[in-house]
């Protein structure tokens, strides 16, 4: 008699090697729980073992009823305890956080939940933190980024791999079931008949998410039956273009961007005084570049300074600078920008400046 083997679902391993203490992050949910069994399962077979020290983390976040999160907790502890793996717990209060800082629930809830992790990673707890991020959520993540205007950077949406530095050692955060469907995973659960916990929040559409997997997306798969891996393949191309510029950056902009302003005699003046950082650019320079890549430096420079740039900040610079024309800026010597996060443009008969004001 031929035995069909157990199901089991197939996840990125190249970055897990033998030694490693991997933990998985685990709320409950199909995809959590189906990540921790496939981890668990594939490090126990005898033949072909991944050889980790693995446990689990779960966040109690105090969004939902308190009967609701607890349940979650107790299903995780109990699964957990079946197992035989070691689970790290962090309870906190999300409602309380939000009225502090103003951050939205998932801004929040995101924040804590990633703060954990690199304290485990930061106590020697982990060597890496697993998520079970799907080709659902990444396709949902490229066209929540797409719809606020997200450069090329954004649109990479959710990496299979994040470097984590904390002020002991250095891990990682990973998502090996980035091209696993839910679908699959929920087909998996129900073959071995494993439960799992369903987020009432999941179908709450005040939340932004919530309306793009339950409203916006299917009506956009009547015009692409393939969109979810439409858009997770335009995330892997924009990681990469990405990647590929910030090489390019890395080489070209200690050659082009000079601290502080010009002196007479030679040389250049740098503030000391706190909220003085400046940097300052040559228009001849800049003109010399092609468009994209002046949009790449300037966006840089900012970064450099703390400040990111909008679309139409970046526009507003090129109009400073002669490369565009903008009804609102005046492109001569003296003329100057107010931009956010306390970022000022100052323009000079040779100079492009950028400093913050504080």
């Amino acid at each position: 008699m031929n035995l069909m083997p157990p199901p089991a679902l197939s996840f990125d391993r190249t970055n897990i090697k033998p030694g490693d203490r991997i933990c998985v992050a685990i709320s409950g949910g199909a995809d959590s729980v189906a990540l921790l069994l496939t981890l668990h399962a594939a490090n126990t077979v005898k033949r072909d073992a991944l050889g980790i020290g693995l446990s689990a983390a779960h966040v109690h976040h105090g969004i939902r009823p308190g009967e609701e999160s607890d349940a979650d907790q107790q299903f995780v502890e109990a699964l957990c305890a079946r197992l035989d793996i070691p689970l790290h717990l962090h309870h906190t209060s999300i409602p309380e956080r939000v009225a502090q800082t103003g951050e939205t629930i998932e801004e929040a809830a995101r924040a804590v939940r990633y703060d954990f992790f690199r304290s485990l990673i930061a106590a020697n707890e982990a060597d890496a933190i697993l998520t079970a991020h799907t080709l659902d959520d990444q396709a949902e993540t490229v066209l929540m980024k797409l719809l606020r205007g997200a450069w090329t950077e954004g649109l990479s949406a959710i990496h299979p791999v994040v470097l984590v530095n904390t002020p002991t050692r250095t891990g990682k955060i990973l998502r090996p079931f980035l091209n696993t469907r839910r679908a699959e995973i929920e087909d998996f659960l129900n073959q071995i008949n494993q439960p799992w916990r369903e987020d009432s929040t999941n179908t709450d559409t005040a939340y932004t998410r919530n309306r793009i997997r339950h409203e916006l997306l299917p009506q956009l798969r009547e015009y692409n039956p393939s969109l979810d891996q439409t858009l997770s393949n335009l995330a892997e191309l924009a990681r990469e273009e990405e990647a590929r510029w910030q090489l390019e950056l890395s080489r070209l902009l200690p050659q082009i961007l000079l601290p502080g302003k010009p002196v007479r005699g030679g040389g250049r003046s740098v503030s000391t005084a706190p909220g003085q950082s400046a940097l300052a650019i040559e228009l001849d320079r800049l003109r010399a570049l092609d468009p994209a890549l002046r949009r790449r430096v300037l966006r840089a420079a900012a970064r450099q300074l703390g400040a990111r740039l909008s679309f139409d900040e970046t526009s507003r610079l090129l109009a400073l600078c002669g490369f565009l024309t903008l009804p609102t800026v005046a492109a001569r010597t003296g003329a100057t920008l107010h931009l956010s996060n306390q970022l000022r443009a100052e323009r000079s008969h040779r100079e492009l400046r950028l400093f913050l004001q504080k």
